[in-house]
């Protein structure tokens, strides 16, 4: 037996072909999952269906898509196609994006983000049971005019505490993206007992999806994690570093911003290490290994192991061979 483990791709990864090919490799290779998210590049759903005509038993996500650039209809058809495409290896993984993508990309008002996506992802799981859309125009709501699909399993990502219980209360699985180790028990802890507070017989599946900064050279681990960081605190937005403060590292948060005043570098600088520690799985092969025992110690029960954009092909075929799932007592 193996420990579950996933393989995430950010939105910055623009190489379709690398992507397929990781996605490949990563089911050669024993990986149980393989997400793509989804921002202002390629589209996920159509790259997905792509990878789902070569691949066999790799299950495949949107890790995450956002939830304002398509209608609870278009996202409901998207996920019943591609889990028929795939033969029934799709998860929905949905997000609350930002303004930037909201008003930025895809010209609608970030309003009330959470509330909007509680709405999708009730209105998601009405179609694909078959049921009918709430439509709220006084319209009669319409059905999908496919066979149903109520089994698939619809994953939120969640950082903040009201969107953490939120996915308790309904999601299918938990995918936190930049949640400290040292405070992802506790976090967890809040999801289940907001799962448990709805009157749910099951708690989400545990997803974290940790940034990895993998070489042999350490140099070259820590510029990696390094980025992750910088560009993370520096250049996405105000909800990364406020979780970070709120969890207690706001002394190092400050250290990134201070170090990077124009968000066009990447610097973590040593007295903020413990960001580097706390956020990535980094280092050669066994350092690496041993973060990521953390994670499964912390109470993740399939972590995604998150690859870099950009770099070399060989590079990060290295670290899904480094990382490549273990056997439970290795």
């Amino acid at each position: 037996m193996t420990r579950p483990l996933g393989v995430g791709l950010p939105p910055l990864e623009t190489r379709r072909d690398v992507v397929v090919h990781l996605a490949q490799r990563a089911e050669q290779l024993g990986y149980d999952t393989f997400s793509v998210a989804e921002a202002w590049g390629w589209d996920a759903g159509i790259v997905l269906a792509e990878i789902a005509a070569r691949t066999t038993r790799i299950r495949l996500g949107t890790g995450v898509i956002n939830t304002w650039g398509r209608s609870a209809g278009t996202l409901a058809m998207m996920a019943a196609t591609l889990d028929a495409a795939s033969a029934g290896r799709f998860t929905l993984g949905l997000g609350a994006g930002s303004p930037a993508l909201a008003e930025g990309l895809h010209d609608v008002w970030f309003a009330d983000p959470l509330a909007h996506l509680a709405d999708r992802t009730r209105q998601v799981r009405r179609l694909l049971r078959g049921e009918r859309l709430e439509a709220t125009t006084g319209h009669k709501g319409l059905r999908l005019g496919i066979p149903p699909c109520p089994g698939l399993p619809i994953h939120l990502a969640a950082l903040g505490p009201r969107s953490v219980r939120l996915a308790g209360e309904l999601a299918d699985g938990w995918d936190p993206f930049l949640l400290p180790v040292s405070a992802f028990a506790d976090v967890r802890d809040e999801l289940r007992a907001a799962a448990r507070a709805a009157g749910r017989d099951t708690t989400p599946t545990v997803c974290p999806a940790i940034p990895t900064a993998v070489a042999q050279d350490p140099d070259t681990a820590r510029s990696v994690a390094s980025w992750w960081v910088g560009f993370y605190l520096t250049a996405m937005g105000p909800l990364y570093p406020r979780t970070l403060r709120r969890l207690g590292l706001g002394g190092a948060v400050d250290e990134v911003v201070a170090a990077n005043p124009t968000a066009r570098t990447t610097d973590v600088p040593a007295s903020a290490d413990v960001l580097l520690d706390e956020l990535t799985i980094r280092g050669d092969a066994g350092h690496a290994r041993a973060a990521l025992d953390r994670w499964y110690a912390a109470g993740a029960e399939c972590p995604a192991i998150v690859l870099p954009p950009g770099r070399d092909v060989e590079e990060l075929e290295f670290v899904l061979e480094t990382l490549a799932p273990q056997p439970r007592n290795s």
